[in-house]
């Protein structure tokens, strides 16, 4: 069982992946207040130096080392990679150390800190901070990202209350609203309102791009064109990952979709105008709806 005081302090905190999550993270941590020091490590030599003049970070280790000093671990990976992490962590996983993530699948990562972790998976809190932006790496940071944005907690059946306070604490510091419910909820849910998105995003762009035209439709793209698409600027890295570690509920969420696609086809085709603004207002009310919550 993790023995720090949530309300005060998190020690020496890891951070597994310094790119915009991980580095933000850094930032705000040490602008809170509430670490001894921040580790950093990662891939990237030229990243890993950035974060470190940016202060995100005050050293860089390896995973092993990182497992050895941490009071906190935050994998900020991609979640394919996040078995291999937990494989590397497993023999130097000390009692007091807790981990948590940023991924945005939970199942699949659920999965495999049970299967490598095994009896220490009690110590793995699942998280999901709900922020970002459509740049990546540690030059894309900000220390106020996670303020007021939600952060999802899937804790496990083997967590303890207090190791799941602790984590909530953790990410509560940051400025995160904490919100709790399953895995198979979260993955369900962001498959529709997150992954399918992204999916679309950068389907649109691909479309455009392999045009014979592209570079015509490219020099007038408006405002709309540029909203649609920013977050297929995103890591390709990482929304390969989500797409295949959630295909289940994202399959299902684009299958839903193309249905609502094929019909609007076939309402165009037929010059079925009423048909077309019928679905369009139920379309419009809801998203002007949402900016009321």
């Amino acid at each position: 069982m993790a023995i720090i005081n949530p309300s005060s302090n998190y020690g020496t905190v890891a951070i597994v992946g310094v790119g915009l999550i991980g580095a933000s993270l850094g930032l705000a941590l040490k602008k809170a207040g509430v670490v001894n020091q921040v580790l950093g490590v990662g891939r990237s030599a030229a990243n890993l130096d950035q974060a470190l003049k940016m202060g995100a970070i005050d050293a860089v280790v390896d995973l092993v080392e990182a497992a050895k000093q941490a009071d906190v671990m935050v994998l900020c990976m991609p979640v394919a990679q996040m078995r291999a992490a937990f494989e590397t962590i497993e023999p130097h996983l000390e009692p007091r150390t807790m981990i948590t993530d940023a991924g945005s699948t939970k199942g699949d990562v659920i999965l495999a800190a049970k299967e490598v972790l095994g009896k220490k998976a009690c110590q793995f809190v699942p998280a999901h901070p709900i922020a970002g932006g459509a740049q990546h790496g540690a030059s894309a940071a900000k220390a106020d990202l996670f303020e007021g944005k939600q952060t999802i907690l899937c804790p496990l059946q083997e967590n303890s209350p207090q190791d799941t306070d602790l984590i909530e604490g953790f990410w509560q510091s940051v400025g995160s609203v904490v919100k709790k419910i399953s895995c198979v909820q979260h993955d369900a849910i962001y498959a529709a309102v997150s992954h399918l998105p992204h999916l679309l995003s950068y389907a649109l762009m691909a479309s455009v791009v392999n045009s014979e035209d592209a570079d015509q439709k490219l020099s007038h793209v408006g405002a709309g064109f540029k909203d649609f698409t920013r977050i297929a600027a995103s890591s390709p890295e990482m929304w390969r990952d989500i797409c295949l570690g959630n295909r289940t509920a994202v399959l299902k969420e684009l299958d839903q979709y193309l249905l609502i696609v094929t019909h609007m086809r076939k309402l165009i085709a037929e010059n079925d105008g009423a048909g077309l603004e019928k679905l369009f207002n139920k379309a419009s009310k809801a998203r002007q709806d949402l900016d009321g919550l």
